[in-house]
């Protein structure tokens, strides 16, 4: 409200006009009868500056110092930290590495912005940067730095302070306070018993004072160590700001902590592929174990039911009658098949056949047609003989 008030606070021209219009102030409207009081109010602008000022200071003050306080925090956070130190080193390592053989490869330091540069160099199959490379080398052979995370803590907050608008908010501060006073020495006696503006604002300055030289002191330590942090990593504190310093810095630890994440699945998910295939080898190994038992299970049962299941097949099909044959052969096969027709007649006869009378004499016709398969009694024995004759 205050702050609207100095803005439209009338002209002095109009505030001596109003002054001029006290007799009339029961005749005039509310907003009117208000300007003509104020104007009535000496030295009324500094007075409300003043009274402005008073009002913000404590917002000021708490805008000032937490940046203060994180960027003096972040160097000596950052100059006392051995993991990222290591970390360092093993960068460094690795580009001369990398470089044997050029210019560039035996290089004594590095600018802390090509940090941010390791995600740019990629690997021949275009599935890993250096980054991830050194993020998995530092997992599995240095495992201490693995927390310089955790040592740079407020290198976050750091990287959004502008040096720049915190010199300016601090010089703006001392000014305030500087002309503060001097308006306080020049400042006329009270009006009356109830003004007690130089009063109180004499208190206030006084303590104000107090807080604006601990707060100066804290910037100029904050610049000290920020100088020294440059002198540590070799870097122009005037070219790099602290935004830009730190802003880097934070941006490589969110890249590392990334690229940890980022090994950690890929890693999960070739253990996963290296498991399914494992498991699918080994179905497949007890699969054909199965089969090859099966197989031998299948041989063993043929050694006793293969030859006759073949030979049942065969005559089924007619195939053990297709072989070829010389004359003598395929007149004995065809007297091997008569003889069979009779035997199979004979014993059909036999069945139908009560009357014993008959048997003699079919078996007389019988041994006049084959004479030589007269001791084949049945169909076993004949095929047996017929087989021993064709032999």
């Amino acid at each position: 409200m205050v702050q609207s008030l100095i803005k439209l606070l009338p002209e002095a021209e109009q505030m001596s006009v109003l002054a001029e219009m006290k007799e009339e102030y029961n005749d005039l409207a509310e907003s009117e009868q208000f300007a003509v009081v104020m104007s009535g109010v000496k030295r009324l602008t500094p007075r409300l500056q003043a009274v402005l000022f008073k009002l913000q200071f404590e917002e000021q003050l708490n805008n000032i110092k937490p940046d203060v306080v994180s960027v003096t925090a972040a160097c000596e956070e950052l100059s006392q930290s051995h993991a990222f130190t290591k970390l360092l080193e093993i960068i460094l390592l690795v580009g001369n590495y990398m470089n044997a053989g050029s210019r560039n490869g035996k290089a004594f330091g590095f600018s802390i912005s090509y940090l941010c540069k390791l995600r740019d160099t990629k690997s021949a199959d275009l599935k890993q940067t250096l980054l991830h490379f050194l993020a998995d080398v530092c997992q599995e052979k240095y495992p201490e730095v693995m927390g310089f995370a955790d040592e740079l803590i407020h290198v976050e907050k750091a990287s959004r302070v502008s040096a720049e608008t915190l010199q300016k908010n601090l010089d703006l501060m001392g000014r305030q306070i500087k002309n503060l006073k001097k308006d306080l020495e020049t400042f006329p006696p009270p009006q009356s018993d109830k003004d007690l503006f130089v009063e109180k604002m004499s208190s206030f300055v006084c303590t104000a004072d107090e807080q604006f030289e601990k707060l100066d002191m804290l910037h100029k330590n904050m610049e000290k160590q920020y100088n020294d942090l440059g002198e540590y990593f070799v870097f122009d504190p005037k070219k790099i700001s602290v935004e830009e310093f730190f802003g880097d810095l934070n941006t490589f630890k969110n890249m590392f902590q990334q690229a940890v994440k980022e090994n950690l699945k890929r890693k999960e998910a070739e253990e996963k592929i290296k498991r399914a295939k494992l498991a699918r080898e080994k179905a497949e190994k007890e699969k054909e174990e199965k089969l090859k038992n099966r197989v031998l299970d299948i041989n063993a049962e043929g050694d006793e039911t293969g030859i006759m299941d073949g030979l049942l097949e065969a005559l089924q099909s007619g195939a053990a009658f297709k072989r070829k044959r010389g004359p003598r052969q395929a007149a004995n096969h065809r007297r091997a098949g008569n003889a069979v027709t009779s035997i199979l007649a004979k014993e059909l006869m036999q069945e139908g056949t009560p009357s014993s009378s008959k048997q003699p004499a079919k078996k007389k016709s019988d041994e006049k047609e084959e004479p030589k398969l007269e001791g084949a009694q049945s169909l076993e024995e004949l095929l047996d003989a017929t087989s021993s004759r064709s032999n």
